[in-house]
């Protein structure tokens, strides 16, 4: 082996075992959750929060099962792209976020969810080509946080059944509403956000 190859190989490897304890955490989670034991004592706070939601406990099992397995086929068939793929699943719906090498990438992360059990839906919002600088990585993140804090605090909102990712400006949302009239609040809350450029809705009406 040249000293090129070797060179790569560790550099996977090193990726592997960076990216692993993260994997392991959302395979355990996803167990606990579904045993009548992990509910009662081993998820914590996750349980309490899972209870919560409209699926309830059951339901939220299921999703987290489903993105657990989903990041487990991400990782396994490319760290790279495990890296780059935020996973978010409701009712079984998964969408896909964040930014990949090329289209190859986006199809091949669409097979990957399919793979999980449970999936009715892949929605694959991945962006090719990472155009964003620094700078705009740092402004999604404050995009997130913003909203975040602002859906969480509003009172007419149930923030616990929504999920908001940024990718270079665009706003992704993603769960389920109360009644039109809470998705319609969230989606102003979302248009008064500074920097803000584009929204794509995923919502569904409970």
């Amino acid at each position: 082996r040249s000293t090129l190859d070797r060179s790569s190989a560790a550099s996977d490897v090193y990726k592997r075992q960076r990216f692993l304890p993260l994997i392991c955490i959302s395979m355990l989670l996803a167990q606990a959750a579904c045993s009548p034991i992990g509910l009662a004592v081993g998820a914590g706070a996750s349980v309490v929060r899972a209870s919560q939601t409209e699926r309830g406990l059951k339901g939220s099992a299921e999703d987290l099962q489903t993105r657990a397995e989903v990041l487990h086929y991400l990782f396994q068939k490319d760290v790279d792209l495990f890296s780059a793929v935020s996973v978010s699943v409701t009712q079984g719906r998964v969408l896909l976020t964040g930014k990949v090498k090329g289209p190859k990438d986006r199809i091949e992360a669409t097979k990957l969810a399919w793979k999980a059990t449970g999936v009715a839906e892949v929605i694959n919002e991945l962006q090719v080509i990472d155009r964003s600088s620094i700078a705009d990585h740092a402004k999604d993140i404050l995009i997130n946080k913003s909203l975040q804090a602002r859906l969480l605090v509003d009172q007419e909102i149930k923030f616990i059944n929504y999920t908001v990712d940024t990718v270079n400006g665009t706003v992704y949302l993603f769960g389920i509403a109360q009644n039109q009239e809470e998705l319609e609040r969230v989606i102003a809350v979302v248009r008064q956000t500074n920097y803000v450029e584009n929204i794509v809705n995923y919502v569904t009406i409970k």
